[in-house]
């Protein structure tokens, strides 16, 4: 079978062609954590100054950032996050507990995460309507792009 021309359309594909490059995500946790500012950008995130510089550009782009000028002589900016940014901070979350429970052990975890009511973050999704865990079992797609189903495209019928 031949691949499709065309992927299925996807929020998810468009989010990562947004936030998938590599050190975007990287570069929104420390914004969150507070270190908005490029020199501790490069230092937090490991990215080359370049590559960080071209990142830092899209997410203001994108209107997932913002940039704020400290310094006049030399002019240097920090960057924040933007309301759409911080949508993405539950998502940044729940990528670390993953990553807590699947690649490190209790023992080597680098953060830990406290909610303001004093006990630690343990990232969950709920439904909004009923306020139940979210659990794969529980789900059914309804694709929505015409064409589609959740197997794939709607093939044409053949000509007879």
């Amino acid at each position: 079978m031949a691949a499709q021309k065309d992927p299925r359309p996807c929020s998810i594909a468009d989010a990562l062609a947004l936030v998938g490059e590599k050190y975007s995500l990287l570069v929104l946790r420390e914004v969150c954590l507070g270190n908005g500012r490029f020199d501790q950008l490069v230092r937090n995130t490991g990215a080359p100054r370049d590559v960080l510089a071209t990142r830092l550009r899209r997410l203001t782009d994108a209107g997932i950032l913002t940039k704020r000028a400290y310094s006049e002589r030399p002019q240097r900016y920090e960057y924040r996050p933007t309301r759409a940014g911080l949508e993405l901070e539950p998502v940044l979350m729940t990528l670390m507990a993953w990553g807590d429970r699947h690649l490190r052990t209790a023992a080597d975890r680098p953060m830990v995460i406290e909610h303001v009511c004093g006990h630690e973050l343990m990232p969950a999704v709920t439904c909004s309507a009923c306020g139940e865990n979210v659990r794969h079992e529980d789900l059914t797609a309804h694709p929505q792009a015409p064409g589609w189903t959740v197997s794939g495209p709607v093939t044409a019928p053949a000509c007879t």
